[in-house]
């Protein structure tokens, strides 16, 4: 079960082409001038069954997949196993938004096991004084897009390169 906000069809803002993102509920970063603070809060949210977000999902043979919040890797089993139906059920590709780093997340078993699972990862906090909105998928420069496979088969951090 995952504590879901929201899932949002058709967006185009989470990721490249149209994409349906999940919102979960649960963020400890609160990062000054978060664009979605109604967020943090863990109990804002209602559970959903990975069969019934699966529904959604495979109703658009379109749209990829966006991991977004509140922060998922709070709730890392099951966004884990959402992204393994997902891996099982389609070809769509996985992004997650996420306060952590790519380098933190690889030493916490729990939220590795989710990262090993994801084609992008938009890491780190939001950083008021760093926001900068010419950048793609992500509101502050310190924040990365990370190819994961990559990453983890060279077993060093490798920038994703939208095409867009």
């Amino acid at each position: 079960m995952i504590s879901v906000l929201d899932i949002i069809e058709d967006t185009m803002v989470d990721g490249p082409g149209f994409r349906t993102s999940i919102y979960c509920a649960g963020c400890r970063h609160a990062c000054p001038g978060c664009h979605n603070p109604q967020s943090w809060d863990f109990s804002g949210g209602h559970p959903m069954s990975t069969e019934q977000i699966m529904r959604i999902i495979e109703a658009d043979p379109y749209a990829n997949v966006t991991f977004s919040g509140g922060d998922p890797m709070y709730q890392p089993e099951g966004f884990a196993e959402l992204a393994r139906a997902i891996r099982e059920r389609t070809d769509k590709d996985i992004w997650c938004f996420t306060g952590f780093t790519f380098e933190t997340l690889l030493h916490n078993p729990r939220q590795r096991q989710l990262l090993e699972l994801i084609d992008v990862l938009v890491d780190g906090p939001f950083i008021k004084s760093l926001r900068d909105e010419s950048l793609l998928f992500r509101g502050s420069s310190n924040q990365r897009l990370i190819d994961v496979p990559a990453s983890l088969r060279t077993g060093k951090t490798v920038l994703f390169q939208p095409d867009v």
